[in-house]
């Protein structure tokens, strides 16, 4: 058995590890990581991080964002999401964006891992867990970047906002709504009213 191979057993399918992680199992890790590599039983998924990929009746299954993201900000504090999450409001956005988000508290930019782009922001603040009065606030926060906005946008949104309580929504503005963002719910809710 090759140290390579010794590696090899230590890596979990599935997990994506930093090279520092890997170190300590191996004398030269580079080299070992490179075999590995080469052999195609292990991917490199950016410069510094690597998974085994676990296998399914069809085949193997890249690695996950989440493990992706929780290796590459070394933390599992952040919120990842798309523009076409948008959709699920009933505001007559139909847009299919092929383009993830991931909020974080580090690193801001867009990145690849895995072959895949990621758009990492650095927003004031984002929950745990999303909700729809966070989803309507975070469609506003992200208004100028929408693809494509329907005729009767600002009626649907008046139309979603009042299905929404009030103070919740309006707490929730205040937590992770841009300036701009709680203007413009401000507008709406008036013209609402």
């Amino acid at each position: 058995m090759t140290n390579a191979d010794n590696l090899l057993k230590e890596m979990k399918p599935g997990r994506v590890y930093r090279r520092a992680e890997l170190a300590h199992f191996s004398k030269a890790v580079d080299r070992d990581l490179k075999a590995l590599v080469k052999r195609e039983l292990v991917r490199r998924a950016a410069t510094g991080l690597y998974y085994r990929p676990r296998k399914s009746r069809w085949g193997e299954v890249p690695a996950g964002i989440h493990e992706l993201a929780c290796a590459f900000l070394k933390t599992d504090d952040f919120l990842v999401t798309s523009l076409n999450v948008f959709n699920s409001l009933g505001v007559g956005l139909t847009q299919m964006v092929n383009a993830t988000m991931v909020y974080n508290r580090k690193r801001a930019g867009k990145f690849t891992l895995d072959g895949m782009v990621y758009e990492f922001k650095r927003p004031g603040n984002y929950p745990a867990k999303v909700t729809e009065e966070y989803l309507y606030v975070d469609l506003l926060n992200n208004f100028e970047d929408l693809p494509e906005r329907p005729d009767n946008f600002e009626v649907l949104l008046k139309k979603r906002l009042m299905q929404f309580p009030r103070n919740k929504l309006k707490k929730h503005a205040q937590s992770y709504g841009k300036m701009k963002t709680q203007k413009m719910l401000q507008e709406l809710t008036a013209d609402a009213a």
